[in-house]
């Protein structure tokens, strides 16, 4: 088992599948997705009515602070900056695809 294996070139660099490809897009969505709700939740009114907000009294005030509200949010945009860069990468991988098939 010297040679290649059948997923490398003989270039020396990996061969992409679709599944990869198919995966990348997938995981560019559900981050978006993930990140656009977390963005916008912390501010609508659903936020005030949900489980952990009325487990305890004491946590009400923790649940409806504006810093939590925000920290929250700044995760949804931190995951929608991740979708970003990943939808980025996927589009070099197709160039560099399309310059080496032609």
């Amino acid at each position: 088992m010297d040679g290649p294996t059948p997923e490398e070139t003989p270039q020396g660099g990996s061969r992409r599948r679709w599944y990869h490809a198919l995966g990348a897009v997938v995981f560019i969505f559900f981050c978006f997705e993930l990140g656009v709700f977390l963005l916008l939740f912390p501010w609508m009114d659903l936020w005030e009515r949900n489980y952990f907000a009325s487990l305890t009294p004491a946590w009400t005030g923790v649940w409806m602070n504006p810093y939590l509200r925000g920290a929250v949010s700044g995760l949804g945009l931190i995951n929608i900056g991740i979708s970003i860069s990943e939808l980025l990468r996927l589009r070099r991988f197709w160039r560099r695809q399309s310059d080496r098939g032609s």
